[in-house]
């Protein structure tokens, strides 16, 4: 499943809400509600893709509408535990737009998407950016996450490649679901790093006047 051709146009989808993740990178899941313990049997029996995606705020015992964009994802670690939950891992291959739901009598929904938009997800990102460019990132996420009890590997993510820190950095910040979601549709990391500072300097001037008014 290297390019887009193998994509299937029909998938399952896993709402998570204030969780999105990127291509390239893999995310631990506890499944253990009985709708996407289905879900994952009849993945793991076909492709073992499924979709991640934020569900839109609503009110209690509403079926949520979907954001339109997510992630599609491949089982590729697979554990059950003793009292029945599905502990598995999900590698990251691309991003995906919602073209519409589909009926259908399963426990679980799924969705007709299409890939055009984001086959660059599909390329290996080979361009080198530098480390340096990310420093005025950390600095105001060392006083942010400080604020909110946050803890980071800053060290580790000195380590990754440039695209891999900003998706990292995007998935671990405490930000609202509309602004993950910004995160995850800008087009680029480079994109992505534009949008990231933006975020951070109204959470750290709203930070500042709650001081100042202290």
């Amino acid at each position: 499943m290297n390019n887009k051709t193998d994509l299937p146009k029909i998938i399952p989808i896993f709402p998570l809400s204030n969780f999105i993740f990127f291509p390239n990178s893999s995310i631990p899941l506890n499944i253990f509600e009985k709708r996407y313990i289905q879900m994952v049997d009849e993945s793991m029996k076909k492709d073992r893709v499924i979709g991640m995606i934020q569900p839109k705020k609503t009110f209690v015992d509403e079926i949520p509408n979907l954001y339109s964009v997510g992630s599609l994802g491949k089982i590729t670690n697979f554990k059950e535990t003793k009292d029945g939950r599905y502990l598995i891992t999900l590698d990251g291959i691309t991003r995906f737009r919602i073209l519409s739901e589909v009926e259908n009598t399963k426990l679980y929904r799924e969705c007709e998407v299409k890939y055009d938009e984001y086959k660059d997800d599909l390329l290996l990102d080979n361009k080198k950016e530098s480390h340096n460019n990310l420093n005025k990132i950390f600095n105001d996420l060392k006083i942010l996450f400080e604020k909110q009890g946050y803890m980071i590997d800053w060290e580790n993510l000195k380590n990754q490649s440039f695209d891999k820190t900003i998706n990292t950095i995007s998935m671990a910040s405490p930000f609202s679901l509309e602004e993950k979601q910004v995160l995850l549709e800008a087009n680029n990391s480079l994109n992505r790093k534009e949008k990231l500072e933006q975020i951070l300097i109204t959470y750290l001037t709203d930070y500042s006047n709650i001081t100042t008014l202290q």
